[in-house]
């Protein structure tokens, strides 16, 4: 089922929480809504849930606007942080739940509790109560529990986030498993980018309520739109460093360093004067001596990160981070040359933000 959000706006008194946010989520489709806390995301999926009604905009579901139908009459499952599960009753009867107040057929409820245990693994657990159960095994409960109910809308609010590492990591494979075995659309809020870039097919990117890009989880890595979606996504994020254009001497000076740059780069960034230069971490390359292309700098900081090391220099006053191979030995201070793939380069204008 196609979800569609038409000009969406809510308010929380004088704070403009999401601003006239239109985005699609196609049929099927595992679409991930990523921002940081009070980007507007969770306002957005309670809006879609029917929790929160919208001053202004509309929520369209196919052909139906849903805007002001109340939450039990819009074929939606949502899946909360918290699990939100009855602590009285027992997992088979929580699954359950939504098929008795619906009054559905006994044995066809029976049918498809079943079926929904057996699809993550329940079947032994069906008579423990919530509190013995642990985080991951009560948060698959909550996701039965949406199943059973066969919507048209899977809706999750930071799912994983209660979960510890290494169950957040193997529950976030069995989660895309799922969406991919049952094909139903799917709005996935988080603030992690490691679940964005894993689980969707399209990921919207959100900022002070108003969409910032969105597209598939490559591209937003790649080509970021602006310059908040280029120092949000990645881990570390993408090294933004700002120069002065400087067609003459074919480059970007940068605390008075020249940055050369290729013809093919200096060509968009005819007319300019000041550019925020970007490039991610794994496109940078350092090396003991001067290479062509490569600019002086000097080892502010190094991180060993297991099969790899992140080494962050100096350059003037402003830093640049690269990842590179774990047997790299480097030390606090060395001077080192620093040369970036031409290809990768990013631009982004300093006053409108955008990318160039």
């Amino acid at each position: 089922m196609i979800l569609r959000l038409v000009q969406l706006t809510k308010r929380h008194g004088t704070h403009l929480a999401v601003d006239r946010l239109d985005l699609e989520a196609r049929e099927g489709e595992f679409l991930v809504v990523l921002g940081p806390s009070g980007c507007g995301k969770t306002t957005t999926l309670r809006m879609i849930a029917g929790l929160e009604e919208p001053d202004d905009g509309e929520i369209w579901l196919g052909d139906r606007n849903v805007t002001r139908v109340p939450p039990r009459h819009r074929d939606m499952a949502m899946v909360f942080q918290s699990y939100a599960l009855y602590p009285h009753l027992t997992v088979e009867e929580n699954i359950a739940f939504p098929l008795r107040v619906r009054r559905v057929d006994h044995a066809e409820a029976a049918r498809r509790v079943g079926q929904a245990a057996a699809k993550l693994g329940l079947e032994k657990l069906l008579e423990r109560r919530p509190r013995a159960l642990s985080g991951g095994e009560r948060q698959r409960v909550a996701l039965a529990r949406a199943i059973v109910r066969q919507p048209n809308v899977f809706l999750m609010d930071e799912p994983l986030s209660n979960l510890d590492a290494q169950l957040r990591l193997e529950t976030r494979a069995e989660l895309k498993r799922l969406q991919h075995e049952l094909g139903v659309t799917t709005v996935y809020v988080t603030h992690d980018q490691a679940e964005a870039m894993t689980l969707a097919h399209r990921v919207a990117v959100l900022a002070g309520g108003i969409l910032q890009q969105l597209d598939s989880p490559i591209n937003v890595y790649n080509q970021p739109a602006n310059l908040f979606v280029a120092g949000f996504l990645g881990s570390p994020p993408m090294n933004l460093v700002e120069g002065r254009v400087d067609p003459g001497a074919r480059g970007i000076v940068v605390d008075e360093t020249l940055w050369p740059l290729p013809q093919g780069a200096l060509d968009r960034l005819h007319g300019r004067t000041q550019v925020v230069m970007g490039v991610r971490p794994e496109n940078v390359r350092l090396a003991r001596e001067s290479i062509t292309g490569a600019v002086p700098a000097r080892v502010y900081v190094v991180e060993p990160a297991g099969s790899e090391c992140l080494v962050v220099v100096r350059l003037g006053r402003q830093t640049l981070t690269a990842r590179v191979s774990a047997d790299v030995n480097l030390d606090y201070d060395q001077a080192v040359w620093t040369q970036v793939n031409p290809e990768r380069l990013l631009f982004f204008d300093p006053a409108s933000r955008k990318a160039i």
